[in-house]
């Protein structure tokens, strides 16, 4: 019987070939979107210079660089992956911002942080990553203060049919070739990357994920689909 690694150690695996090479292809695999649809989620972070932000699933900085850039605030940029944090690092130097951003290895299900320590905390492609999604979101929240804003990044399903049939055909086809055109790490991804969006929204939809987020203590909870609804930005208040 083959043993099956949990979601985290899979996740580790699966994404430290490609580091080096992930925002120029995520950019060309998600046609050019996956920049705008960061831009939107650090829109919704309110913080201001001098205050802290946490940025889970960093990966290579992305979203900390913007969020640091925009607020001025300080932000902590952590993710469990060694090389996808190599890469930060180079990142965040090419931008003069190392005194702004830190960067640190931890996990999402555990975060190194007391209750309360950020005015506002975001997190990309997680949930889709850990065991337990709404365990996740309750130790999400527990480090954001009363007030502070919650804001998340994934990838969506279409909901409406005729984008919906688009995106099926991109990602249990165009995906799978296109990544395997550029590596076997890339190929292997595309491949993941379906199943495992579609995994993420069955037996309760949108509304499961939503309700994660409410028992976690997130409330005015707003979302907003974009690119037809292949990504979706949800963004709410710590109780």
């Amino acid at each position: 019987m083959t043993e099956v690694a949990p979601p985290n150690e899979f996740a580790k695996a699966l994404f430290a070939p490609i580091a080096p090479t992930y925002d120029r292809y995520a950019r060309l695999l998600s046609l050019g979107q996956d920049p705008r649809w960061r831009r939107f989620l650090v829109s919704r972070i309110e913080a201001g210079p001098g205050e802290r932000v946490l940025d889970v699933a960093t990966g290579t900085g992305a979203v900390a660089i913007e969020i640091a850039r925009r607020t001025g605030a300080h932000v902590v940029g952590l993710d469990q992956s060694p090389r996808m944090l190599a890469s930060a690092r180079e990142r965040v130097a090419r931008a003069g911002l190392d005194d702004r951003i830190e960067l640190l290895e931890g996990r999402a299900e555990e975060l190194p942080f007391a209750d309360g320590s950020f005015a506002a905390l975001s997190f990309t492609y997680l949930l889709r990553y850990v065991a337990d999604p709404a365990a996740t979101m309750r130790e999400l929240s527990r480090v954001v203060r009363p007030g502070g804003v919650v804001a998340s990044l994934e990838f969506g399903v279409p909901p409406r049919p005729l984008p919906r049939a688009a995106w099926e055909l991109y990602v249990r086809l165009g995906l799978p070739v296109a990544g395997a055109l550029v590596s076997d790490g890339w190929g292997e991804v595309g491949r993941f990357l379906g199943p495992s969006i579609h995994e993420l929204y069955a037996n309760g939809g949108l509304e499961r994920v939503l309700d994660c987020w409410l028992a976690a203590g997130i409330e005015e909870l707003r979302y907003r689909w974009l690119s037809l609804g292949g990504a979706i930005v949800i963004w709410g208040r710590r109780r």
